[in-house]
């Protein structure tokens, strides 16, 4: 994994490779939902390296040692809807013990603005660690709406996860959240006049749940 002006790239060959599958346009739903489900595993285990352990005993079959543990339930993975839920299965499927948090926004198709519909949060946020999944950070205009969002909830920590992103979202969300790292799997060249990513995939949410 490269690491640059808190922009970590998740450069692992089998991440590479599964998001290369992904973005040609004949995957079908199937496949494309597949794929992310494997990425979303894969890119877990990068964004959780530092997550804090706390030693329990544990009787082996030979003698009693102690050992280390993550507490899960103090890991909150917070899906931007509808797209972000093609994630949250991945990672949920690594640490079980996460709770979920929804953000339900849409984008204003004359302003691009992020508009919020939907917010639902676990208990005792101030406890727990966040991370923010939405798979395309584009504008950068939604993860800014839900990251503004979740620091009412003021939690101990916020990370953002994308499978895709480019130097204008990279730019905009840096801007507004300088302390929020961006974990993604690739940098792409641009965005066009419609606040897509090329080369991109297209439209996650639609890729994933087949409503093209």
């Amino acid at each position: 994994m490269s690491d640059h002006n808190n922009v970590h790239l998740i450069d692992h060959p089998l991440v590479q490779h599964k998001l290369s599958l992904m973005r040609r346009k004949d995957a079908s739903t199937n496949s494309f939902r597949r794929l992310l489900n494997e990425m979303a595993m894969l890119m877990t285990y990068e964004v959780t390296r530092d997550m804090p352990m706390q030693d329990i005993e544990v009787e082996t079959p030979l003698e009693i040692t102690t050992c280390k543990v993550i507490d899960g339930k103090k890991l909150v993975f917070v899906s931007i809807l509808r797209a972000g839920n093609g994630i949250l299965d991945g990672m949920l499927s690594v640490v079980p013990g996460a709770r979920v948090g929804h953000i339900g926004l849409y984008r204003d198709p004359k302003t691009l603005t992020a508009v919020e519909y939907y917010f639902k949060m676990p208990k005792e946020m101030h406890e727990r660690d966040v991370i923010v999944v939405d798979p395309m950070l584009a504008t950068g205009n939604s993860a800014i709406a839900a990251v503004d969002r979740l620091k009412e909830c003021r939690p101990k920590s916020i990370k953002f996860v994308c499978l895709l992103t480019c130097p204008e979202g990279i730019a905009a969300l840096h801007t507004a959240h300088p302390d929020v790292p961006i974990y993604t799997a690739a940098i792409d060249r641009e965005l066009n006049s419609h606040g897509y990513i090329l080369p991109g995939l297209g439209d996650a949410g639609d890729r994933i749940f087949g409503t093209q």
